[in-house]
């Protein structure tokens, strides 16, 4: 019913609105272009075009047949390279989860454009997580890689694992914020408590949500993501740990003053996670891109302050 070459007359009758300019342009006759639609509508059983002595027009089912017919024909004239792509063991779809705390937008459409350009037949899809919500993503989720998972060992024994680094914290406060200029060295939970912590809250749907920093009694302000967090600092609406190397040029301008902390949090290692099952060139591109510390991913490594191997 819809070979090729009925599929190409019917999408040039259709951008034409003429079955003399098709033919034309198909180097066919007007009469061969008007039968082959014509046998087109008999086959489907209804009306594709509307017909006046000067012009055709598609009906509303010619219109929905007109865009699957311009999918179908891009996927008919793609199929060879993607068929050898894939007996190639390169991944029809790839998903990709990135932490919050490394999520750079021109970071990512770089290495989107990147894969594009060497796999240009996967499709491919970005999601942004928070803490557990990014190893959630990876375990149960239909995603093949994460970027930024949680420690430094796997969850799963079908997990391969390459630890990026540690992310170090410093706890600041507005400049403006009571805290700048308290009078203790150090100050105490029994201080900070009186203040509310701005924490990002995690995202994971399956695994055991995690508190970035909450004191006992202390009120929290829950945001989506770091962008806001750092705004809700600068603003001193509240307190709490921002990655050292985010919150270094306001320490250094004055915008926000670091402080010590009783407890202070310790360094966060961060890895690279990927299934084994399933994964293929794509993924092990992606994988040894980090291994190389390439200057293509640099940007996802901008709140790391130790690299592993480093």
């Amino acid at each position: 019913m819809l070979d090729q070459e009925t599929i190409r007359t019917f999408i040039r009758v259709a951008e034409t609105e003429s079955f003399s300019r098709a033919a034309s342009s198909l180097h066919k006759t007007p009469a061969a272009i008007s039968y082959r639609i014509k046998t087109l509508e008999e086959q489907v059983g209804t009306q594709l075009f509307l017909r006046t002595t000067r012009s055709v027009s598609l009906t509303r089912a010619g219109q929905h047949l007109l865009e699957h017919c311009r999918q179908w024909l891009n996927w008919l004239d793609a199929m060879p390279d993607e068929l050898q792509q894939i007996n190639a063991g390169v991944e029809r779809q790839v998903n990709i989860v990135i932490n919050n705390l490394l999520y750079q937008p021109q970071t990512t459409a770089d290495l989107l454009t990147w894969l594009h350009q060497q796999f240009p037949f996967t499709r491919f899809q970005i999601s942004r997580q928070v803490y557990m919500g990014v190893w959630d993503s990876l375990l149960y989720d239909d995603f093949q890689l994460a970027i930024g998972v949680t420690g430094s060992e796997s969850l799963s024994n079908n997990i391969s694992l390459l630890p990026l680094g540690d992310i170090s914290w410093q706890f600041v406060v507005a400049q403006s914020h009571p805290l700048a200029k308290h009078p203790a060295g150090m100050l105490s939970d029994d201080v900070l408590r009186r203040y509310p912590a701005i924490n990002i809250e995690d995202t994971s749907r399956t695994l055991t949500r995690r508190v970035a920093w909450l004191l006992s009694g202390q009120k929290e302000i829950k945001v989506p993501d770091l962008g806001t967090k750092l705004a809700c600092h600068l603003s001193g609406l509240g307190v709490g740990f921002l990655p050292e190397r985010l919150c270094r040029p306001y320490v250094e301008s004055g915008a926000l003053v670091a402080r010590d902390v009783v407890n202070p949090r310790q360094p966060s290692p961060l890895s690279i996670a990927w299934k084994n099952a399933g994964s293929g060139k794509v993924v092990s591109e992606i994988a040894e891109v980090f291994k190389q510390k390439n200057a293509l991913v640099s940007g996802f490594l901008r709140m790391v302050d130790r690299l592993a191997g480093n």
